[in-house]
């Protein structure tokens, strides 16, 4: 089994977040980018265990960004790829980006792939799905645990109330979230080796988005605490039926 493992840099959490061209842009500059944790924990941890386990030969990583993106392949390599690409196009867009990624898959073998069920800093969860359709492949979201038994795969996904189970073959999309599996930190031997693995560049497809972002807006800032007594009961029942917004 061949396993293709998509992957994408994101911002630091505690990066602070800046717009410019009047907001219709991410600014960039000083920011942190980071593996995008359903990615990197999830995703790619458990496309090792089924290579150690012996059920898959090879588990490849490709992602959709530009030269400064190669710092964060470097580490999903040092976890554990065997080799990467990067697709060389900058895009934030869901269907571009996989788009790009089943134009490279096509006619490379994958039997399996699998992505985090979404970025932490767009939140689109729709790549796996459309990476299913794009590649004619059947497609199982948001698993919260995969086995597998030869050619089958059981996905169990957590649903409204309970969990729901799922028996699927070859090929097969699958998005991952936590319950899959368990972080990991690269050790200094994988680190050193990612350092030569491959990491080949292609460009890009001619597809174009179907979106285009408008604008950006920051949430508004957090109002300050307020306190109230311990025995002043009345204020806070007053306050919390005049001031208090359920979320």
């Amino acid at each position: 089994m061949k396993i293709l493992v998509c992957i994408c840099p994101v911002p630091d959490t505690t990066t602070k977040i800046a717009f410019s061209d009047n907001n219709t842009k991410f600014n960039a500059q000083g920011v942190t980018f980071i593996l995008n944790p359903y990615d990197e924990w999830y995703a790619l941890v458990r496309a090792l265990e089924l290579k150690e386990a012996g059920t898959a030969t090879a588990v490849h990583l490709v992602t959709v960004g530009k030269a400064d993106a190669e710092p964060v392949i470097r580490k999903a390599l040092a976890l554990g790829g065997d080799e990467a690409v990067r697709i060389d196009a900058d895009s934030s867009e869901p269907y571009f980006v996989a788009a790009q990624i089943a134009e490279y898959a096509k006619g490379q073998g994958y039997d399996l792939v699998l992505c985090g069920k979404e970025s932490i800093d767009y939140n689109n969860g729709s790549i796996g799905a459309m990476l299913a359709e794009l590649l004619d492949m059947n497609y199982l979201g948001f698993a919260a645990k995969i086995d597998v038994a030869g050619n089958v795969f059981t996905v169990t996904r957590e649903i409204d109330g309970g969990e729901e189970t799922d028996t699927c073959p070859l090929p097969l999309v699958i998005s991952c979230q936590k319950g899959v599996s368990e972080a990991r930190i690269p050790n200094m031997r994988g680190i050193m080796a990612a350092r030569t693995r491959p990491l080949k560049v292609v460009p890009p497809a001619g597809i174009e988005p179907l979106t285009t972002i408008v604008s950006y807006e920051m949430p508004p800032a957090k109002s300050g605490v307020k306190m109230i007594a311990a025995d002043n009961m009345d204020e806070l029942v007053a306050l919390l039926h005049s001031e208090a917004k359920v979320i």
